[in-house]
């Protein structure tokens, strides 16, 4: 897997070449890329970006000093696409939403569209269940501690955890590869830990949300209806929110649209990309 030194650490990422419009993926925390495997072979004539966030999932350490607050990796995902050259992106997200903050940092001047797949917003940082784990993840021991946890299979299915997350269920050995890093490496749960009490108060999120206004390329905004962590009434509020932004509701999904509707999450992405001029490439025949 390709590696690029950033000024906070080392970032892998796949990458799957070509010469179409480039996308760069963000992921939920402890996840990786491996979160969009049934999307990205799905988008023929697009150039698929997919770096490992330092969520919890990711295979190297980060530099002991590195921000990993909610700012902090956004400002360093607006560092990799810069670093790798790639242009004006689409940037894709899902679950973790803090790659907005591009925007309020004004960073985003790589971005060319948003696609915000049933993320966090406006003050839900962390989302519902997800706030007893940055409890957890505040007490010293307390992500090593998560970690044996998820071994538990009445635990790590749980409708009121990660098994809420998908309604079709994620496969254990897709759980066990989020959940390894962490698990064998004290500093990867440092790193975990820094970014799950990384979030600021809920005034300062919605002071940073209300920046979102001044983005003024398309956003697309695609929500689950059965979602048990994003709040349904914060699809239709983001669309709104931006300027040129519009709604897309996918029933029969939780939170990882990815996992749930792999197929009609792609059909909606490349929809909208094509209506606002991003094309794909054509292959020779």
């Amino acid at each position: 897997m390709p590696r690029i030194e950033l000024s906070s650490g080392p970032i892998d990422y796949q990458d799957s070449g070509g010469e179409g419009p480039v996308l760069v993926f963000g992921h939920g925390p402890p996840m990786n890329e491996s979160q969009w495997r049934k999307v990205v072979p799905l988008l023929d004539g697009y150039r698929c970006v997919l770096p490992t966030l330092p969520l919890g999932g990711h295979r190297q350490p980060m530099n002991p000093d590195a921000d990993l607050s909610q700012r902090g990796v956004a400002r360093l995902l607006g560092e990799f696409i810069e670093s790798l050259g790639l242009g004006r992106v689409t940037l894709v997200l899902n679950d973790w939403g803090g790659g907005q903050f591009l925007v309020s940092e004004g960073q985003d001047q790589h971005i060319a569209r948003l696609v915000l797949v049933a993320c966090e917003a406006f003050d839900n940082f962390p989302p519902g269940p997800a706030k007893a784990m940055s409890k957890v993840c505040r007490v010293p021991g307390g992500v090593w501690l998560l970690t044996r946890l998820m071994r538990v299979p009445a635990l790590r299915h749980s409708r009121r955890g990660y098994g809420g997350m998908s309604l079709r269920g994620i496969p254990d050995e897709i759980m066990d590869d989020w959940f390894a890093p962490a698990t064998r490496s004290r500093a990867i749960r440092r790193d975990f830990a820094k970014f799950a009490t990384g979030a600021p108060d809920s005034r300062t999120l919605l002071a940073w949300s209300e920046r979102l206004r001044d983005f003024d390329r398309p956003v697309l905004v695609v929500w689950a209806t059965e979602d048990r962590l994003m709040p349904r009434e914060h699809g239709p509020r983001l669309a709104e929110l931006y300027p040129r932004g519009r709604l897309v509701e996918i029933a029969d999904s939780s939170t990882l649209i990815p996992e749930d509707q792999p197929e009609l999450l792609a059909r909606t992405l490349i929809d909208f990309l094509v209506e606002t001029g991003a094309e794909p490439a054509r292959r020779d025949r």
